[in-house]
């Protein structure tokens, strides 16, 4: 636990990176533990540590003062902005479980889960690069990183440079694993060609991971790749080593976040870029992609209850014959069902997360978290607009966008028939 002080600190927003520099590094830490269990009491899947809780404020004072004014502004010109970046940064929130001595914020995975889904009741596109830095890079560096890598990209990532996790292909979609990229060994470098596509955080990323199938040559130089993802292996590459910027797509939700196609042509990456060993990649994707997933559920989470937030109270102001909206049966009874969807899709996904904190098997239960997160985003933003009228099928409320957002929580980082096909799997084998 921290001292009192250290937690009224950390519950401000922190006004510049200057500041922030300067302060003990214990003000950035919002937590290391878990939730206590006295011993035979079980806690509900809601109870969270103080630090857990002070870092809901915090996040929420951050979206509502610093996200919430710039929100439609960047969704207009499809484009992030810097100053926003730059207060994750001085928040502590993209370098969450980071440890201290890179300049990391050193918190719980919950603690990455819960800024998520803060971040998302005021703009997914915030929510999701803050998300995939997280979740997907900062943790492959954290736990197949070696000390050199740990000194050199963790530092940097808690301090100014976003990340980005290069996996898809234009051949390899849900098939993730079906490579095009190449790398092949020359001297003391890797050269590295071939393309990405959607990547996100690409079009602000300094650091990228790149997945690509490692060959090797035979007596007549002809390239033989190697067998199916025996030889992925994943590569830490910087942009000035020559990563090309092909196309920043236009989309139709998340549109502050960058969506880009990726091209290397003989990008040499040093040998000592190679991320927990040759031909280890396809085993750090498929178990960050999991951890991943919990991450896109406290999104769609996130994305589902600021679309209530922002429609429910308004069917309570209108009135028609007589009474708010709201009251009439039909329109209770939709945003009483839709709570209900809400809180039950929360469990899953805390549910999931504590598993992961445990050290339990959480592959299953990731995919279900995802998969109805996703699927009740969809639906309560949907409903959110109807329940609004005229009014929520205009921009100027914002509440549209929760609709367009929610569309891709369907898709990245596994679909929902990848879901459904991995927890298929899991009933399959308990019940054969």
């Amino acid at each position: 636990m921290f001292r009192a002080a250290s937690r009224a600190a950390c519950a401000t927003l922190r006004p510049s990176r200057t500041s922030v520099s300067m302060r003990c590094q214990a003000y950035r830490r919002f937590s290391a533990t878990r939730v206590t269990r006295a011993e035979g009491i079980v806690n509900s899947l809601d109870t969270f540590t103080d630090e857990e809780n002070m870092l809901r404020e915090s996040v929420r004072k951050f979206s509502e003062e610093v996200v919430a004014p710039k929100v439609r502004d960047m969704d207009e010109n499809e484009m992030m902005d810097p100053e926003i970046i730059k207060g994750l940064y001085e928040q502590g929130l993209m370098g969450i479980e980071i440890p201290q001595e890179y300049g990391g914020s050193e918190c719980s995975f919950m603690s990455a889960i819960i800024a998520i889904e803060e971040l998302a009741k005021i703009d997914p596109s915030v929510s999701v690069l803050c998300d995939v830095h997280n979740t997907l890079v900062n943790t492959i560096f954290r736990t197949w990183g070696t000390k050199e890598q740990k000194d050199k990209f963790l530092t940097i990532l808690s301090n100014g440079s976003v990340g980005s996790f290069c996996l898809s292909e234009p051949a390899s979609g849900s098939d993730a694993f079906a490579l095009q990229t190449r790398a092949r060994k020359e001297g003391g470098h890797w050269i590295v060609n071939g393309s990405k596509m959607w990547i996100t955080n690409a079009y602000e990323a300094d650091v990228f991971l790149i997945f690509a199938n490692t060959v090797r040559f035979t007596l007549t130089i002809k390239v033989d790749p190697s067998k199916g993802y025996k030889g992925i292996t994943c590569f830490a590459a910087t942009k000035d080593m020559g990563i090309q910027i092909a196309k920043k797509e236009q989309k139709l939700g998340i549109r502050a976040s960058s969506t880009c196609t990726l091209n290397f042509d003989d990008m040499k990456v040093p040998e000592e870029n190679v991320v927990g060993g040759v031909g280890q990649g396809y085993k750090i994707a498929i178990e960050c992609l999991n951890e991943g997933r919990i991450g896109i559920a406290a999104q769609m989470i996130g994305l589902a209850q600021g679309a209530f937030n922002k429609a429910v109270p308004y069917t309570y102001e209108r009135k028609q014959f007589g009474q708010s909206v709201g009251t009439f049966q039909g329109m209770a009874f939709q945003i009483a069902q839709a709570a209900t969807d809400i809180t039950a899709a929360r469990l899953l996904m805390y549910n999931a997360a504590r598993r992961k904190e445990e050290g339990k098997s959480f592959t299953k239960e990731a995919a279900m978290a995802k998969l109805v997160a996703s699927q009740v985003a969809q639906r309560v933003s949907g409903q959110a607009i109807e329940w609004a009228g005229g009014v929520g099928f205009t921009r100027e409320t914002g509440i549209e966008k929760y609709w367009r957002d929610s569309k891709i929580g369907a898709i990245y980082e596994g679909t929902s028939n990848i879901q459904l096909q991995t927890i298929a799997k899991f009933v399959q084998k308990e019940y054969s």
